[in-house]
């Protein structure tokens, strides 16, 4: 892999928890070696509001956040990626857009903290605890020696990472 930052897309079906929740974590950990995106296939149109609190707990930023389709990912104008990770079973599933550059794709389940239904503080444990397990993905991912992998260890290498328990 490149020893350029590696542009890494976070997708889900509604780009409003999980996989904005990569994309910020990732951009704010990344040291110069990965360039964090996140979409959606049928994006909500905006960042769940626990989304954005839990971000702000952990001292992240949430500049610039916000929910967009993964059409502007395929686009020829698009920045090329270099991973593809879908964080949600449902988007997983969906025949996803050709992506410029074939990049490594990869997926990684977590449970839909948008969709958990309880009182406020059982919801923002719920947000907390599915942000603690793709914190401890996205380190592993962080942690990988990717310029010295060819593309097939680092599929290999996504691949464990997304059967790994958090």
């Amino acid at each position: 892999m490149s020893e350029n930052p590696l542009n890494v897309l976070f997708l889900c079906t509604g780009n409003s928890a999980r996989s904005v929740l990569a994309e910020a974590y990732l951009n704010a950990t990344a040291r110069d070696r990965f360039q964090a995106f996140s979409a959606g296939s049928h994006p909500k149109g905006a960042v769940h509001p626990m989304t954005l609190d839990t971000l702000k707990l952990a001292h992240l930023s949430i500049d610039g956040l916000r929910s967009k389709s993964w059409d502007e990912f395929a686009a020829k104008s698009a920045p090329k990626m270099d991973l593809v990770i879908t964080v949600c079973d449902s988007a997983a599933g969906e025949i996803c857009p050709v992506w410029p550059g074939q990049p490594v794709t990869a997926h990684w389940s977590f449970p839909d903290p948008a969709a958990f239904e309880g009182r406020d503080v059982e919801k923002r444990a719920f947000f907390l605890d599915v942000f603690r397990q793709i914190r401890t993905r996205v380190d592993l991912l962080r942690n990988l020696p990717l310029a010295k992998l060819d593309r097939l260890a680092v599929k290999r290498e996504l691949d464990v990472i997304g059967r790994s328990e958090d």
